[in-house]
């Protein structure tokens, strides 16, 4: 006699679903996934699935899936949730990538059936631009082009951070940034914005910009709230001056001397040391060491 499980096997049929059916299923699958809570009680304890995922996430289209997953995952240290839905005709209906506490959801154009999308064209304008934080933008930066990414801006300071821009070998644009940096010498420390009306000069700025201020540390001195900004009045010709912070202030001074500048006495105030000074053109400004 037969064994009844191999009497009534039958070999696999692949099957070729509408493609809206497997459109409409696919979104489906991805929202319970995203928002999928397990609260299975075992026998020793009870776990629970932390709720719904981020508020939104990008699902890009690409002309080759499968290499896209290799490549963020090389280049951007992304890692594979799950196995991709791979359909009959060996294109990637939908895969997820996990990068640091985000999901990036993509899939083969070829597979969106009649959903209007499409991969982007190469050397084309971008339409969007995805964010990245990574812990250090310069070497993130440097292993994507190694990798085949278009670099569009390398990376650069700014008063938010540091930042880089490409263009991935798939078309799709990312800016990776790196959270702002401790401040380091040749940095802006203090602005001060001379005037000859005080007075006059808090009203103008608090309707223009919105500041309030605080009585200063000298007359006529008015700290701007919340920033790194003072007002004086009764100072001359109105100017702003910038003090600029440095690791060695006797060091730094002994240089604007030696390079053509003039520098007067270190003070010690209760933020640091400090120093008034000009450059060989007469310009002032002020140097700090915290």
């Amino acid at each position: 006699m037969s064994d009844p499980f191999d009497a009534l096997r039958v070999p696999d049929t692949p099957e070729h679903p509408d493609p809206g059916f497997a459109a409409d299923l696919r979104e489906r699958l991805r929202r319970a996934v995203l928002t999928w809570k397990d609260d299975t009680t075992m026998t020793t304890s009870t776990q629970t699935q932390a709720g719904a995922g981020p508020a939104i996430s990008p699902y890009i289209v690409v002309a080759d899936a499968a290499a896209a997953i290799d490549w963020y995952v090389e280049a951007l240290n992304a890692h594979r949730r799950g196995e991709p839905v791979v359909m009959p005709d060996g294109a990637i209906g939908h895969a997820e990538l996990t990068i640091g506490d985000a999901v990036l959801m993509l899939a083969d154009a070829a597979a969106a059936g009649d959903t209007p999308v499409a991969a982007p064209e190469q050397g084309r304008p971008a339409s969007h631009t995805l964010h990245l934080r990574v812990p250090d933008v310069d070497a993130a930066f440097a292993r994507a082009v190694d990798r085949g990414a278009r670099p569009e801006r390398d990376p650069a300071d700014y008063p938010y951070g540091r930042l880089a821009v490409l263009v991935d070998p798939f078309g799709h644009r990312w800016m990776l940034a790196e959270d702002e940096t401790a401040p380091r010498p040749g940095d802006i420390g203090y602005a001060t914005v001379v005037v000859a009306d005080a007075d006059a000069a808090r009203a103008f700025y608090g309707a223009v910009l919105g500041w309030s201020f605080s009585p200063g540390s000298v007359p006529g001195g008015w700290q701007v709230n919340g920033r790194q900004v003072g007002l004086w009045g009764g100072g001359g010709s109105p100017r702003v001056d910038l003090c600029y912070r440095v690791a060695d202030i006797r060091a730094a001074v002994d240089a604007v001397r030696a390079h053509g500048g003039t520098a007067g006495e270190i003070d010690t105030k209760p933020y640091g040391r400090y120093v008034e000074c000009a450059d060989p053109e007469g310009t002032a400004f002020q140097l700090w060491q915290p």
